[in-house]
Formats: structure tokens, C-alpha cells, sequence
């Protein structure tokens, strides 16, 4: 889709704020966009909105190039505004990579001005003869980007372009945009204004935020992140904001964070956003937090990371702090934590959590994967076991986790409990299963190795084979009973 007028009167009116003295030169492009037309077409008379980059390198030099079209002029990269933009800053990355070959992700947005323009210039268009085009006026928002140290060479398109040549600041082509630059004196030099927080409980757990999956014009929708945010006006420092973001989005304090590395990622529109990322140390039960944002914090321990749903970029950055801060022999998240000898008579039983989910008289179940430790070929209810975290916390995780359901806590009911013992020598176990009464989305394989298939079967016909004291527990539910005491040795 192309720009919405929403978006271009939202640039505009906070461009405005700056510049209040040039609300007489954009009158014309304010009429524009109070009217019903796009105003991006070409075909928009008396003039339409066009987009360029402002590209400045570490030198403070920005990028100009030679356009054909132009007669030659020395410009910044830009031009016309494609029907699949969505944005103006879009519109400005494409260009700049069509006619340059520099790709948005080897440019980073200026924090000065917010995704906002730098500029808006006003100028003629002669008549273009050829393409039966009358005279005519470009509206051209300007939006600055700093250049990586590592972005590749350019690469001109030369049916566009003639050549290339940095400019300093004070011989920028553009009056306007020239004195707009000396004006804010931006640099070259490239600085997070973004800051995330990897919180762990120092014995291999980390808290883990999952986002909204529908929003998408969000960063990193139904994806596994870490908390964190942007840098606003009151932050003195990045640490003043990641310690505003973690109050803001959970209610949540961590005391000791600590500088750990500047990373960087993807942002929505595909430019680098480097982030400055804090460390510090927090125990306490995620369910326990105010979460005003997302969908659920949980703990999560390096060995689920190649299961859940995460940017390439935050698993490696995980599995890299997990290998320099590996977990103590014991502890909540120590392998064999299971095994710590208890006092005479006192035996630990494992809690397995399970969702039953009906629609229209049939229940889901999964067919496990062949190779899978516990019942290999068996059908088997959603399930997962209980970490450090409530049972109904623990199914909305497991939930999204196996099958991308979303559920809220608040729609859970405990309907069946069976208490087990498979072996003498096996801990003994409880099983929670729990009906969801309401849910979002449909199931999907999200962990092929250990689900080949979730199906939806009759209630009074289950499958072979399938786990016994699934189907003790689904028999028991449809008979309306709460308990189930299963393969114990009398």
C-alpha cells in the first residue's frame, strides 16, 4: 500500500513544529494532503510528494549523485514514491538503494529527528515533453541516515545515475537542506539510542518477553525478546532508560544492571538500530509482574532456545552470554536440579502441565515424533513441564511454543489431575490438565522434533496408539471426574 495521508500529515505536522516560519511555503502541500487524492501520484497536479536520502558517512560528508533526469544536477539519492512503499522513509531507502546499491541495512536512521524529515523542499519541474507531463512541483521530504563503517561500495545504476561524489556540509547542493544541517549539526559518528536488558537468575535462566504476533507493524511481532525500548527526552543516560523500560512494560527492577555489549539489529523498515544491551541479575516469578506490554514473561533455559520463535540475532546473542556465564551445578536451572537428595521420606514429584482444548465435540492431540525420548509414535495432549513459573504460566508458553495458540491465564480452568508413577524408580508425577475456553490462532508445527501433527479427533473415538494416561485424563473429563491416581504399585 502507499503512504496514507495519516502518516504524511504526521511527518509533516511534527516537521512544522520545528520549522513553524515554512508553514507558508508547504501551504500548497497541506492543501494536498487535507484533500481525498494521493498525493504521492505522479499524476497529482499542481505538485506530488517525493522522498530522498540523506546519506552522511563517518566523515560528515553526504552522498550526492548525477541524475540523467535531471539534466545532470548533483543531488541527493530520491525520487518518486512507489505504490509499495507503505512509508515515506521507505520510499527513501529504496531509492537510495536502487541508484546507489547501498541497502537499508547498512544505514541507520538519525536519532535528531526521530524518522522524521530534515527537510522539506519545494521546487519546480520543467515540462517533460516526451512523457506528455506539464510543468509541475516535487514536494520533497528529505530524511537524514548515518552510514555503517562496514556498508559495501557503491554500485550506480547507471540508466539512472552518471556518477557519485561526497559533499561536506557546507557544499551540500540544496540550500535548504544545507543550512538545516548546520543548523542541528549532526554527525557521522553512529550511537545506540536504543537499550534492551538480558535479566537472568545466575543459574542458566532468562527472562524472556514474548510480543504481540498480531501487530505486525510492531518490532519482532510473536517473537521471543528481550525488554527494552527507546531512549526518550528525560533519559539522562541509556541506563536511565532501560531501567524506565523495564518499570514501564513489567513493573519489573532489576538492581545492578550492567553495560554488556552494543549489538545490532533489524528494525521494522530493514535499517540497522544498534541497541546497547545491559545485564543484571533478578529471581523472582514472572507471573507475578505487571505486564502492560506483550503477551507473557517467562524463564526460559538455553537448551529451548533452537525451539522458540526468535530472531537469529537475539538467540546467538543468548547462547553467547549463556557460554560466557554457564550454570552453577546446582541451582533452578542446573541440569539434574531433580536429583538433589531430599530428607528421609520426602520425595519430589515432577508437575507436567497439559492443555485440553475442544471444538465442536473433538479434542486436540499431537502425534509425537518417532525419535522422541517419551512415547515416540504416541498421540498425546499439548503438554510441557512446569518450570520455574505458575502451571497456567507454563501452558501459555507451552502453547504458543508447540503450536503458535495464544491463550490468556485468565481463560484457563483446571478440569482433571492424575496422579503417577510409571516405574519404581521413576518420580513420581502430577499431571494438570487444563481446558482453554478461549484461544487465538490455529495449531501449527512450531517444534517438528517432537510433533509431526496436531488433528483434532472425536472424543469417544481416540487414537492408537496414544498416551495412557492422556486418555485416562480425557475419559475422565468426559465422565466429569477431577482425579485420576494412575500405574501406582499396590
Amino acid at each position: 500500500m502507499p503512504p496514507s495521508l495519516t502518516h504524511m500529515r504526521t511527518l509533516l505536522a511534527a516537521y512544522l513544529d520545528r520549522n513553524p516560519d515554512e508553514r507558508g511555503v508547504l501551504a500548497e502541500l497541506l492543501d494536498a494532503l487535507e484533500a481525498s487524492g494521493d498525493p504521492t501520484e505522479r499524476s497529482a497536479l499542481p505538485g506530488h510528494v517525493t522522498c530522498s536520502a540523506v546519506v552522511i558517512d563517518r566523515h560528515r560528508r553526504v552522498l550526492h549523485i548525477r541524475h540523467k533526469a535531471s539534466g545532470g544536477l548533483v543531488l541527493c539519492p530520491g525520487g518518486h514514491v512507489e505504490a509499495t512503499d507503505g512509508t515515506l522513509p521507505a520510499a527513501a531507502l529504496r531509492e537510495v538503494e536502487e541508484e546507489t546499491g547501498i541497502p537499508a541495512s547498512a544505514l541507520v536512521p538519525a536519532p535528531e529527528f526521530r524518522d522524521g524529515p530534515v527537510d522539506i523542499d519545494v521546487h519546480d519541474i520543467a515540462p517533460g515533453p516526451v512523457k506528455g507531463e506539464p510543468g509541475h512541483r516535487h514536494y520533497d521530504f528529505r530524511f537524514v541516515f548515518r552510514l555503517a563503517d562496514d556498508a559495501p561500495g557503491l554500485t550506480l545504476r547507471t540508466e539512472e545515475v552518471t556518477g557519485a561524489v561526497w559533499l561536506p556540509f557546507e557544499e551540500v547542493s540544496s540550500p535548504s537542506l544545507r543550512g538545516k544541517l548546520a543548523a542541528s549539526a549532526p554527525d557521522g559518528a553512529i550511537v545506540p539510542v536504543n537499550a534492551s536488558a538480558i535479566v537472568h537468575d545466575g543459574h542458566g535462566r532468562y527472562l524472556l518477553h514474548l510480543r504481540d504476533a498480531n501487530k505486525p507493524w510492531i518490532w519482532e511481532p510473536g517473537c521471543w525478546s528481550l525488554l527494552g525500548g527507546g531512549r526518550e527526552p528525560q533519559d539522562r543516560t541509556l541506563r536511565d532508560t532501560i531501567v524506565r523500560e523495564l518499570a514501564e512494560e513489567a513493573g519489573l527492577t532489576v538492581a545492578g544492571l550492567e553495560p554488556y555489549a552494543v549489538e545490532n539489529v533489524t528494525g521494522t523498515d530493514g535499517t540497522r538500530v544498534p541497541i546497547q544491551l545491559f545485564t543484571g541479575l533478578w529471581s523472582g516469578d514472572p507471573a507475578r509482574l505487571r505486564l502492560t506490554e506483550g503477551v507473557m514473561l517467562a524463564w526460559v533455559t538455553p537448551e529451548k532456545f533452537p525451539y522458540m520463535t526468535m530472531l537469529e540475532t537475539t538467540r546467538a546473542l543468548l547462547e553467547r552470554h549463556a557460554a560466557e556465564h554457564p550454570a552453577p551445578a546446582e541451582g533452578p536451572g542446573a541440569e539434574g536440579a531433580e536429583s538433589v537428595a531430599e530428607p528421609s521420606g520426602r520425595l519430589l514429584h515432577v508437575v507436567g502441565v497439559h492443555l485440553y482444548l475442544e471444538h465442536d465435540d473433538r479434542v486436540l492431540l499431537g502425534l509425537r515424533h518417532p525419535d522422541s525420548v517419551y512415547a515416540g509414535g504416541s498421540w498425546h495432549a499439548l503438554a510441557g513441564h512446569c518450570e520455574a513459573e505458575t502451571a497456567t504460566a507454563c501452558l501459555v508458553r507451552e502453547a504458543y511454543e508447540e503450536a503458535g495458540l495464544v491463550i490468556d491465564p485468565a481463560d484457563v480452568e483446571l478440569v482433571h489431575t492424575v496422579h503417577m508413577r510409571e516405574r519404581p524408580a521413576s518420580p513420581p508425577r502430577v499431571q494438570l490438565f487444563f481446558r482453554a475456553r478461549r484461544w487465538e490462532g490455529t495449531p501449527e508445527l512450531r517444534e517438528p522434533d517432537k510433533c509431526v501433527a496436531w488433528r483434532w479427533w472425536s472424543a469417544k473415538d481416540l487414537p492408537e496408539p496414544i498416551v495412557p494416561y492422556a486418555r485416562a485424563a480425557i475419559e475422565g473429563i468426559r465422565a466429569g471426574r477431577t482425579y485420576t491416581e494412575l500405574e501406582w504399585a499396590r
